[in-house]
């Protein structure tokens, strides 16, 4: 087996591209939306995946699915709220049933692609690879999906970049437009995460001075903005559902005094999520390129036909 690497491979049954860097492997699933099931460091898992390939299959998330095109919540058919949203200056209208996922008050969440998408390999470097590129040591693959949906008609490639060092894992999601139309930029990552030497009640979690974005009982920003310290503290019995803009320090994370996991985000993720639910074994901190509902309210950034938007995010493990 290579030391430093990528080759494919299964999990739990499923077509599987496995990277490995020393003591460090990934696992991502290209047949169902490219979904990183595993993140594991001397033989320690770092990533959750509730439910396996079946919840995956059904649109539910878990390990480190990209949600895209947009995170979290689209506010449309909310009360007072039309059943489109308007972006980039086209209207887009959003059937009340189909293939969307929703949450539990029926509004769209998580984009069109958690478990879904056969994405194409363009590139692997590593061992076992015929004509790879010289990888440093590092284990690597780039992947690209076509976009344009009736949901989402902003026709664009969507990439992904790769890169598993010993201890780091670095994913650059990149959308180029292949059209005349702009391309609203609302994608994000929903990494579930694990310090596996102990319990959740006994880890840390460390946020940089940010904003909170208040939310409603929808989920969707109110509009009002509250700065707040940067802190670490025990998680105990906390939970959170929270969204926050961040400021020039982008680094959060979950900490014990024998393990621990950092997510560092790059100016593309000006905003994350942090989500601590009740009773689970997990915690997310998921990096997002905009708010929540930025389609419904028009503030997504835009990119534009010739350009290209690129954002990276790393998870170090130890």
């Amino acid at each position: 087996m290579a030391t430093f690497g990528v080759e494919r491979g299964t999990w739990r049954g499923e077509v599987a591209l496995v990277l490995r860097a020393g003591d460090t492997t990934a696992v991502f699933l290209p047949h169902l939306g490219m979904t990183g099931v595993s993140l594991r460091r001397s033989r320690r898992e770092f990533l959750a995946v509730p439910g396996g390939p079946n919840a995956l299959r059904a649109g539910h998330t878990g390990g480190l699915p990209l949600l895209a095109p947009w995170a979290n919540r689209l506010g449309v058919g909310a009360p007072g709220r039309a059943r489109s949203y308007r972006a980039a200056g086209v209207t887009v209208p959003v059937p009340r049933r189909g293939r969307l996922h929703r949450d539990g008050t029926g509004l769209p969440i998580h984009g069109l692609f958690v478990g879904r998408g056969d994405w194409q390999v363009t590139e692997r470097a590593g061992p076992r690879t015929s004509g790879a590129r010289g990888s440093g040591g590092g284990a690597t693959f780039t992947a690209a999906l076509d976009v344009d949906d009736p949901v989402f008609p902003f026709p664009h490639r969507l990439g992904l970049s790769v890169r598993l060092d010993q201890g780091r894992l670095r994913v650059t999601t990149t959308i180029v437009p292949t059209a005349r139309r702009r391309v609203p930029v609302a994608f994000g990552w929903h990494p579930y995460l694990r310090v596996p030497v102990a319990p959740r009640s006994r880890w840390r979690l460390r946020l940089p001075a940010r904003e909170h974005l208040l939310l409603d009982a929808r989920g969707l920003p109110t509009g009002e903005r509250v700065p707040v310290a940067a802190e670490a503290a025990p998680v105990g019995r906390r939970t959170f559902d929270d969204l926050f803009a961040l400021g020039r320090i982008r680094v959060l994370g979950l900490e014990h005094d024998d393990g621990a996991l950092t997510l560092r985000s790059d100016a593309g993720f000006p905003f994350a999520q942090v989500w601590v639910p009740p009773g689970r074994p997990f915690a997310a901190l998921e990096p997002m390129t905009a708010a929540t509902d930025a389609l419904g309210t028009g503030t997504a950034p835009l990119v534009s036909p010739g350009d290209q938007f690129a954002a990276t995010f790393t998870l170090t493990v130890e």
